[in-house]
């Protein structure tokens, strides 16, 4: 008969610390969020503004329309998410997202792999601030993108029509709407998001500063921001030209107008002269 032999403590000891896993959303709400009179006790952040909710769960809720959700279950997702709502300004119908999974175990190093879940060693306040702010970040690129995709759409048929046949297409309000909507998304890049902008965790915790460096390469922020910017100047650049074209069309043909209106001018007196004489 075999002797069972119980597990020696030091065995147990030896096992590596279990895994955990915690799910990340970054939601975009609308334009701005007014966190001004959320501050709580709990609070781990003004810059922006982040506190615990739950059971070992985060939220930081960003000026420039984001919330970032971590570790809190779907009722206290929504049951946050319907506090914000009044505060949220240039509400967004269709509420664009994004999701990572935060694995956390102690004898990891805090990496990104691409594809893969975001390895931290701990789920301290800090490195939740660093993945916040790079979440809320993409997900405002994500927004900004699509518009501007938007705006090229309606600047291609423009330039076509122009090129195809040789005359600006007379609808210069269409155009300066275009500029307002270029300089709106240039706005929100970089002066509310500021994506070249570091977390202000980082002065208090430059340890983290690979981790940020590592999010930002998984997330091709800064590249992301430079093509978008890129596109901005295109078309800002198109837009102007078009209204310069268009002004100086206009121009022409009120020159050519008021030609017109003298010539007129003087054959009437002319006629009225040789009427004067005939009699």
């Amino acid at each position: 008969m075999q002797r069972h032999v119980p597990p020696s403590p030091f065995s147990r000891m030896s096992h590596a610390p279990a895994t955990r896993r915690i799910v990340a959303r970054a939601l975009l709400l609308g334009d701005r969020i007014d966190a001004a009179g959320l501050e709580r006790p709990d609070t781990i952040s003004t810059s922006p503004l982040a506190f615990r909710a739950g059971e070992g769960g985060y939220v930081a809720i960003y000026r420039f329309g984001v919330a970032v959700l971590a570790g809190l279950t779907p009722l206290q997702e929504e049951e946050l998410l319907r506090q914000l709502d009044l505060r949220v300004v240039g509400r967004r119908e269709r509420r664009d997202d994004e999701t990572a999974i935060l694995e956390i175990a102690p004898d990891v190093e805090d990496r990104a792999p691409p594809g893969g879940p975001i390895q931290l060693k701990d789920d301290s306040p800090q490195r939740f601030l660093v993945v916040a702010d790079s979440l809320a970040k993409t997900v405002s690129l994500a927004r900004d993108e699509r518009e501007v995709n938007a705006v090229f759409d309606v600047v291609e048929p423009f330039a076509a029509e122009l090129a195809r046949r040789g005359r600006p297409p007379w609808k210069r309000r269409a155009m300066l709407r275009l500029i307002g909507q270029a300089l709106l998304v240039q706005h929100r890049v970089s002066g509310r998001i500021a994506i070249d902008e570091k977390p202000d965790v980082l002065w208090d915790s430059p340890d983290l500063e690979r981790l940020y460096a590592r999010l930002e390469d998984e997330y091709e922020l800064k590249e992301r921001a430079g093509t978008l910017k890129r596109k901005l100047d295109v078309i800002v650049e198109t837009a102007r030209a078009m209204t310069d074209i268009i002004d100086a069309d206009r121009a022409t043909r009120l020159e050519a107008t008021i030609v017109i209106l003298i010539v007129a001018e003087i054959f009437l007196t002319l006629y009225q002269m040789w009427k004067g004489v005939a009699h």
